[in-house]
């Protein structure tokens, strides 16, 4: 488990490191909002709206450092359990974000895809996100993927069925069936996987997010509630993932 960090020597540990050795994707399950709002005696909304802040430093954060994807666990597929108008809100401040920020992302390169499904998303919020993501196609930065409305486990029954339809067609045998013909399916074809994963507000587990993708990802747990996760706790993440000997299921350096 990772812990809080200075900035200073956050920042030294970064610039010394190889450019070579920075992760091209790096996945974050966003949580611990309502416990920080819930620290401060204030509504779990507040706690949200400070979660957007957060993720704007992050976003300016991995282009700056030249992450090749980020993507970011915005709402999930069970997440429509929760009360109605805090459900209600976190739809709102994705418009708002939207509204607010599309601009000055675009201004910097940052390319915007949407992982989930847009079908079960409002119709203003599903308007928005088509809007950032037809004006930032030929973008060239960072890639912003926004796992919205999505679950896994979905994405992957999805990419099956897919899979067999191409069966179905006579496209394909299912003994010829491989790997890259389910990745083929994901939402996020085309990416690389994830070098890193990043859970804030210390839950141990990966609550359906990215099962197939993960597969190989280093994972760093931080104590670090989201919305006071920034920069430096960002660059303590990478550290901890420069420390790591990636065997990839073969044998390790030493």
């Amino acid at each position: 488990m990772l812990e809080r960090d200075g900035a200073m020597g956050q920042q030294r540990a970064f610039t010394e490191r190889p450019e070579a050795g920075l992760p091209r994707h790096i996945a974050i399950i966003m949580d611990g909002n309502g416990r920080w709002a819930k620290k401060r005696r204030l509504p779990r909304t507040m706690g949200h709206r400070a979660g957007m802040n957060a993720l704007e430093e992050i976003v300016r954060a991995c282009n700056d450092m030249g992450v090749q994807v980020l993507t970011v666990y915005a709402f999930s597929t069970e997440n429509w359990k929760r009360p109605a108008d805090e459900v209600s809100f976190l739809m709102q401040l994705l418009l708002e974000y939207m509204k607010k920020k599309l601009r000055e992302l675009h201004e910097e390169k940052v390319k915007i895809r949407l992982l989930g499904d847009s079908e079960g998303i409002p119709e203003p919020q599903r308007e928005a996100i088509a809007e950032a993501v037809a004006l930032t196609a030929d973008n060239t930065g960072l890639i912003l993927n926004i796992a919205l409305n999505y679950g896994a486990r979905r994405e992957i029954l999805r990419a099956c069925q897919m899979v067999a339809q191409r069966v179905r067609a006579g496209e394909l045998k299912p003994e010829d069936i491989t790997e890259a013909d389910v990745e083929a399916q994901l939402f996020t074809a085309g990416l690389p996987d994830p070098d890193l994963l990043i859970r804030t507000g210390g839950e141990m587990r990966v609550s359906n997010y990215l099962l197939w993708q993960i597969a190989y990802a280093e994972v760093v747990v931080t104590d670090v509630l989201w919305p006071d996760f920034g920069r430096p706790q960002l660059l303590a993440a990478v550290d901890e993932y420069w420390r790591r000997d990636r065997r990839f299921g073969g044998l390790g350096k030493n």
